[in-house]
């Protein structure tokens, strides 16, 4: 059920895995936190893979997507452009970002749910979520995609090698450019070398994948990796914990919404 005051709205949900909303638009900013579970959201800008540690901001008219990983438990806030100007900080970010959850955040956001918002006390715990949230630039969750057609055509092929088989000639040439033109556009537009770019386009296909409760075993086979050990230093490397460690991080917090 909604929490609501003019200004700003408050929605507490739960969603099925493999739900979605299509991709829309609205004149709030929009800050998304996956409380249990998984979720992805798209915007133009790349796709954000959103675990309990960290919460998506979009700004007002960007247009994005939600899509459910696993069964999960969203909170989401809605601010009016008037609202959002009133409160947040004069440095606060004009793109989409992710923050990390801090304690702190974490606890405005479960007081939040249960808060009149209209009163002093909500709009104050309000403007706290805005100066508490920290942008992450190049967050482990984050694939940024590149802007040209030619990019493009280069990160759409990638993204449907999971096993990371193809070589870069190969890559290249379906995708109608050279090796040498691909190697540019990704640090131009995406800020990450080609190769680094589908390491983590793999690693977050695999985290997916794990969300769907499949084995990790079974996910180091679909990816190409020759032993689960290979897989794990992988992924550590990418999202900075094992497979182990990330999975049992999305698990409910003891203090539920």
């Amino acid at each position: 059920m909604p929490t609501a005051t003019v200004d700003v709205t408050l929605h507490r949900v739960l969603k099925r895995r493999a739900e979605a909303l299509p991709e829309h638009a609205h004149d709030q900013a929009q800050l998304t936190f996956v409380t249990s579970g998984m979720a992805q959201l798209r915007t133009e800008r790349g796709v954000w893979l959103l675990p309990p540690q960290l919460a998506a901001w979009v700004p007002p008219g960007m247009p994005h997507r939600l899509e459910i990983l696993t069964d999960a438990e969203l909170l989401v806030v809605l601010w009016s452009p008037a609202a959002l100007r009133a409160a947040k900080p004069d440095d606060f970010p004009e793109d989409d970002f992710v923050s990390p959850v801090s304690p702190l955040l974490r606890s405005l956001l479960e007081a939040l749910a249960g808060a009149d918002l209209a009163s002093e006390r909500g709009r104050i715990m309000l403007g706290l979520v805005l100066h508490e949230l920290r942008c992450v630039a190049q967050a482990p969750t984050y694939l940024p995609m590149p802007a040209s057609e030619i990019g493009l055509r280069v990160a759409e092929i990638a993204l449907g090698d999971h096993r990371n088989q193809l070589p870069l000639e190969t890559l290249a040439s379906r995708a109608a450019t050279s090796v040498r033109t691909a190697s540019r556009r990704f640090p131009e537009e995406t800020g990450m070398t080609l190769k680094a770019w589908r390491q983590r386009a793999r690693i977050l296909w695999a985290v997916a994948e794990l969300g769907r409760d499949k084995a990790i075993s079974q996910v180091a086979r679909e990816t190409g990796f020759a032993s689960t050990a290979a897989f794990s230093h992988a992924f550590r490397q990418v999202m900075f914990q094992t497979p182990s460690e990330f999975l049992a991080s999305c698990q409910p917090h003891e203090s539920r919404l």
